[in-house]
């Protein structure tokens, strides 16, 4: 019997085998929530021009003494520029974000001065610059003000269209099938009857992956029978990826595996990983299409698509935040030496004092999906890791938020 492939191993031949999707141009209202692809460059200095940070009289610090008057000449407003140079001992009534005249270099506030028969007199001098937004203060022309990887947010959009943008390079979003194999499955919303179940797994997988960045369609139940796969999806083309969930195993009603096999034109590449739970990951394909079979089991979905399917999602769409983030803790709990597999024991993580300590749930059946929704980590354990005593150091990952 060939040996189990490791996890690293498996997730890296995956990334190989699927090319990261080719970015698409968006008006910038269809960019919102989506990966940079490539850096948004500023097309004007921000603000244009010198601009009043305040209401009052724009002048020439070199002409500002106590008591000196000033002859107020003309008025700016916001887009409503006063557009002749400032002479000497001249002043312009301005108002905040206003274009300040040329030779204009500060602002004196309008409560510190009364204008009367169009003359102001300045109580003290002013320094140059006070209160003047100096032109390109918050961006220049070719500044990145959108960098390559970030995700677009409102105030992203909002720097963007600032900056004389009104389009993104984003990374595409996958579009992902998802099918269930199980006679015993009934949809969600419906009645099960004696020996059949909810498919919790579609309803679990469709939430999963659109919270990573996908576009899912679920394609329903497949019966148990040999060919369902192919009848199922005509045209796996139209997809990005397929993922399946039961009939991975080596039961007498488990075809996803034969399917591929047998399937003129798909191909199995790989079957069972070294890890539990998720142990009868396929990984294959439907024509051009990448395929990855899951388990049936529940938590073995969840946690497959933890360590595979988030990971998988972000090499598609070019991040690098999606993957698990693994992390020292100590462990409450003693633990048996671990066997060929590598363990992601479902557990209460708890940061005391800056120091993570985990718990794992005494039961990890993988059809415990209660157990699950009550876990906020994993405490991961290599394949032969040595048996582990309650006070020592262990390796975890915390689960992401809203997962």
């Amino acid at each position: 019997m060939a040996p189990l492939k490791a996890v690293d191993e498996a997730l890296a031949e995956i990334c190989r085998a699927i090319a990261p999707l080719t970015p698409v141009k968006v008006s910038l209202g269809q960019a919102l929530g989506h990966v940079v692809a490539e850096d948004i460059i500023a097309g004007t200095h921000h603000p244009l021009s010198d601009m009043s940070a305040m209401d009052g009289y724009g002048v020439r610090s070199c002409d500002v003494e106590a008591g000196k008057p000033l002859q107020v000449v003309g008025e700016s407003a916001a887009g409503h520029p006063y557009r002749l140079p400032l002479e000497e001992n001249q002043a312009v009534r301005i108002y905040t974000g206003a274009y300040v005249p040329e030779h204009c270099d500060a602002i004196i506030l309008q409560e510190d001065v009364t204008e009367t028969d169009g003359v102001i007199m300045p109580p003290a001098p002013v320094e140059a610059g006070r209160f003047i937004r100096k032109r390109g203060q918050d961006f220049k022309r070719d500044d990145i003000l959108v960098p390559k990887g970030a995700r677009m947010t409102a105030r992203a959009m909002a720097l963007a269209a600032l900056g004389l943008q009104s389009q993104a390079v984003i990374q595409r979003q996958p579009h992902i099938a998802i099918l269930s194999s199980g006679d015993e499955l009934v949809q969600a919303g419906g009645i099960p009857r004696f020996g059949q179940l909810i498919n919790s797994n579609a309803v679990f997988l469709g939430a999963a992956l659109e919270q990573a960045g996908a576009q899912v369609t679920d394609l329903g139940i497949l019966p148990d029978e040999t060919g369902a796969l192919q009848k199922a999806i005509p045209d796996a083309g139209a997809y990005d990826l397929i993922i399946t969930t039961g009939g991975a195993s080596v039961g007498k009603y488990d075809y996803i595996v034969s399917d591929l096999e047998d399937g003129a034109q798909s191909r199995l590449d790989f079957w069972k990983i070294a890890m539990r739970p998720g142990k009868p990951l396929i990984f294959g394909a439907m024509g051009e299409t990448p395929l990855i079979g899951l388990p049936g089991n529940p938590v073995s979905v969840a946690v497959c698509s933890l360590v595979f399917l988030r990971p998988i999602i972000g090499h598609m769409m070019g991040r690098d935040d999606l993957s698990l983030i693994p992390q020292e803790a100590i462990c409450t709990r003693d633990l048996a030496q671990n066997d060929q597999r590598q363990d992601y024991l479902r557990a209460i993580a708890e940061n005391k004092d800056g120091v993570w300590h985990i718990t794992p749930f005494e039961r990890q059946d993988s059809a415990m999906l209660h157990k699950l929704s009550q876990a906020n980590a994993l405490l991961i354990r290599p394949a032969f890791d040595d048996a582990i005593a309650a006070g020592d150091t262990v390796t975890m990952a915390l689960l992401p938020d809203n997962f």
